[in-house]
């Protein structure tokens, strides 16, 4: 039985420079995550800003084709979002932002059983206060909250701030997910285990790290797990955080009699990171952030080894 969803946060274009090439792709981290589980057949709503403008209706027939519904809230007057991401010859990507947010509130959110937010959506003003709204209230309802901050360093003004924001939300979540940048520009200086120990003593039931080409580090209550990495030919790593992240919601909330929100076993913890893993080696395999479905995830393994090994 599934679990419907409601994520939060911003929809975006991401223009895709590598070499002499453009491309032009729906995006955004939230965006992403929301498609990631419609493609795991998670019932899922997006609410988020965008323009009702070309650029707008390119994002809604994207999202539209792999089952994510957009709020009618999200349609404002402001102009759609776009992120420039230039691809280096390691498949690497950099990015700079044209960009706003400023999201009507969601007075209805039709009780979803999972709310997801991170992003930028969870920091930008004036809209990170509808995002913490939405949070606040899902969580006093009984949703299962995910947050994955997946900072910009260019877009924060104030690091000590976004600090504070990022355990506001943790402490308000039951699963956390950070990349190993994010971790260093949150908390300089800490190591990875000691990061995953903080949010845990924060009262996050699980938290996941991921390492790029070293895997991911989980925890839950006392359990430590080292997710390895599954190697596959990259073809960039757009989207390979956002696929971690659905996946790692979809193998906890979902799969498996679905989860309460309190800290798990270890061989859950491993069970649940390698799948997420696995989500994401697909994904980097393909170009742009070309999400798996739910029959390609249980389809046989996509390692190739002697390859890359995946980016998340």
């Amino acid at each position: 039985m599934n679990a419907g969803a409601l994520v939060v946060g911003e929809a975006l274009i991401d223009e895709v420079v590598a070499a002499s090439t453009v491309n032009r792709y729906s995006g955004g981290s939230p965006a992403n995550v929301a498609l990631g589980l419609a493609r795991l057949d998670v019932v899922t709503r997006l609410h988020t800003a965008i323009g009702d403008d070309d650029d707008g209706a390119l994002i809604r027939r994207h999202l539209a084709d792999s089952g994510v519904g957009v709020t009618p809230e999200s349609i404002t007057a402001h102009p759609t979002s776009r992120a420039v991401a230039t691809i280096g010859a390691d498949g690497s990507a950099t990015y700079r932002f044209a960009l706003g947010w400023d999201p009507r509130s969601l007075d209805d959110l039709r009780s979803p059983a999972i709310i997801h937010t991170g992003s930028l959506g969870a920091f930008l003003e004036p809209g990170s206060d509808v995002t913490r709204d939405i949070v606040r209230r899902g969580r006093a309802a009984g949703a299962l909250i995910s947050f994955d901050p997946n900072i910009r360093p260019s877009l924060i003004a104030d690091p000590e701030r976004s600090r504070e924001d990022v355990m506001a939300l943790a402490r308000a979540s039951h699963l956390t997910k950070l990349s190993d940048e994010d971790a260093d520009f949150l908390f300089p200086g800490t190591s990875i285990e000691s990061v995953v120990d903080l949010l845990i003593d924060s009262g996050v039931a699980v938290v996941g790290v991921t390492q790029g080409s070293r895997g991911a580090l989980l925890g839950s209550g006392a359990h430590r797990v080292h997710i390895p990495p599954v190697a596959v030919a990259v073809a960039d790593t757009v989207g390979a955080g956002d696929s971690f992240m659905a996946a790692l919601i979809w193998a906890l909330a979902v799969e498996d009699g679905g989860w309460d929100g309190q800290p798990i076993t270890e061989s859950r913890l491993f069970a649940v990171g390698t799948r997420a893993a696995r989500a994401a080696a697909i994904t980097v395999s393909r170009t742009g952030a070309d999400l798996p479905s739910l029959s390609d995830v249980r389809s046989p393994s996509p390692a190739d080894h002697g390859k890359d090994t995946c980016h998340a």
